[in-house]
């Protein structure tokens, strides 16, 4: 048991950094795989691999509970009113996805999840931050040239036409939705796909990484209990001892290096870009197409 804890351990800590972080927990979680196998049932695996994300998610929660409750006594009711409008875009941004999802999920499992898949979505994704990025970085120079700000530089942020995540509107909310579809091919990265299509949309990347984070919320808590239900009541799962301290020990560990993440995340942002993250996606597409290579030819 002390053993399977251990590997549960190292998944959630995977999990709680890939998650939130925009270089797919997908490309990872194939490269743990290959190392890194519970001994449990094919089923229950499927649900530790999904339910896992529910530790990821209550760290959101958690760290912005102010922000995204509205039944707060400290709120003023205009305040109230803009955190309901918040959810409102939050509920538009997840309908693209939820109905892609439900139409393609099972046909880009069967078709689409494999390392070949990963790597290319990875090195793809990677060079768009990188050329994104560097057009941000022009589109930086002219505006402080413009704004005449050059001994007092602003903040990149500013630039941008939507700062936070409050001004984010229903059509920019539906944009960065679709967005989200893409993440649907493994390897791409939710929060990778979200903040790309925040950032063309128009908003910062405070605003992106936020709004990223607030749409995880209902999508991955909705697919977690579709998934639980699938495996409690239409697969029959039992969980053994074993595989439930392996449950507990995945939540608790993502839950706790979201939290880590998310704060290390929303403060180097506010002074560098997403081109190392770009960088680093490339690197891990060419491992993961190296490892698998190799292992391919000496089979």
């Amino acid at each position: 048991m002390l053993i399977e804890a251990l590997k549960a351990f190292l998944i959630g800590l995977v999990e709680g950094l890939t998650e939130w972080l925009p270089i797919s927990s997908t490309g990872h979680m194939i490269l743990v795989d290959e190392f890194v196998k519970l001994d449990v049932s094919s089923t229950f695996l499927e649900l530790f691999l999904v339910v896992i994300q529910i530790g990821a998610i209550m760290a959101v929660i958690i760290l912005y509970f102010t922000k995204l409750n509205p039944f707060s006594r400290k709120k003023t009711p205009a305040q109230r009113k803009g955190t309901w409008r918040l959810w409102g875009m939050v509920v538009i941004g997840c309908v693209p996805a939820a109905i892609v999802g439900l139409l393609f999920d099972d046909w880009v499992t069967e078709h689409l999840h494999n390392a070949w898949v990963v790597a290319a979505m990875l090195i793809l994704y990677g060079v768009i931050f990188i050329v994104l990025e560097r057009r941000n970085r022009r589109l930086y120079v002219q505006y402080v040239h413009d704004t005449g700000q050059l001994d007092h530089k602003p903040s990149p942020d500013e630039m941008f036409p939507i700062k936070t995540v409050d001004e984010i509107g229903p059509v920019s909310a539906l944009k960065i939705g679709l967005f989200q579809c893409l993440a649907i091919i493994p390897g791409t990265s939710r929060s990778g796909a979200t903040i790309i299509g925040g950032m063309l949309t128009g908003c910062s990347r405070t605003a992106s990484a936020e709004f990223t984070f607030f749409l995880a919320i209902p999508i991955m808590f909705g697919w977690g209990i579709v998934k639980a239900f699938k495996s409690f009541v239409t697969a029959g799962l039992v969980m053994t001892m074993t595989e439930v301290v392996v449950l507990v020990v995945g939540i608790v560990t993502a839950f706790v290096v979201s939290v880590l993440s998310i704060k290390f995340l929303m403060g180097y942002i506010k002074n560098n870009d997403f081109t190392a993250f770009g960088v680093y996606r490339i690197v891990v597409g060419i491992v993961v197409l190296a490892y698998f290579g190799v292992k391919l030819l000496i089979a």
